[in-house]
């Protein structure tokens, strides 16, 4: 497991969640590597058209990166698979196992965190036992299972929510170094994203751009 003082989704501030089929052709081991480098503070492994074989064998290498970096390593829903490559913690969303059954087959020292669109979800899933929530989509986005040609729920969601609940709230969706800012000053925690690192010409350097946006 990662050092605790990483683990506290408080100290979130930049979120990467892998996808390689937006990561203009490199593999997702480049783009972390140079995230990595860039300073992000956690890693989610997403790859929601990989096999779930794959994504074992991606996890573990994955695994023996960010625990070198000192950097959480999140797997997206899949609660076998965090288990199995001793991951810090799992993402379920509110179509996944219940936020207490993933704490209950993960234990209490893992890292569970929740999706969540709306105040209702978010007060049930801190009740559940949530770590942290992931609230968007915040902007128009196609990275998530969204209408693109939604506006999304906007920082005032996300102000919404953190008034509602005690933990922290990362904010998710559409997010760039351009538009975080409004995300972090309603009261996320960080910002979290896909595309804005993985399909950047330099994934490091958009790293660095999206985090000092964020401590802006």
């Amino acid at each position: 497991m990662t050092d605790s003082s990483a683990t506290d989704p408080g100290g979130w501030h930049t979120y990467l969640v892998t996808q390689e089929s937006v990561s203009a052709g490199r593999s997702t081991l480049e783009v972390v590597d140079a995230a990595l480098e860039g300073g992000v503070d956690v890693i989610q492994l997403r790859e929601k058209d990989a096999s779930a074989r794959c994504r074992y064998e991606l996890g573990l290498e994955l695994r023996e990166r960010t625990a070198a970096a000192g950097v959480p390593l999140i797997v997206n829903d899949r609660v076998d698979l965090a288990l199995a490559i001793e991951a810090d913690g799992v993402h379920v969303g509110q179509s996944d196992l219940p936020v207490g059954v993933a704490r209950d087959l993960l234990g209490p020292d893992a890292i569970v965190g929740c999706s969540a669109s709306t105040v209702a979800d978010a007060k049930r899933a801190e009740a559940d036992g949530a770590d942290y929530l992931g609230v968007g989509a915040v902007y128009a986005t196609s990275s998530k299972d969204v209408d693109p040609d939604e506006s999304g729920v906007g920082p005032a969601r996300i102000a919404s929510v953190v008034d509602a609940v005690s933990i922290p709230v990362i904010g998710i969706g559409g997010i760039t170094a351009e538009n975080a800012s409004p995300v972090v000053e309603a009261g996320a925690a960080g910002v979290a994203v896909i595309s804005e690192i993985t399909a950047a010409d330099d994934p490091k350097a958009a790293s660095e751009r999206l985090a000092t946006a964020v401590h802006r």
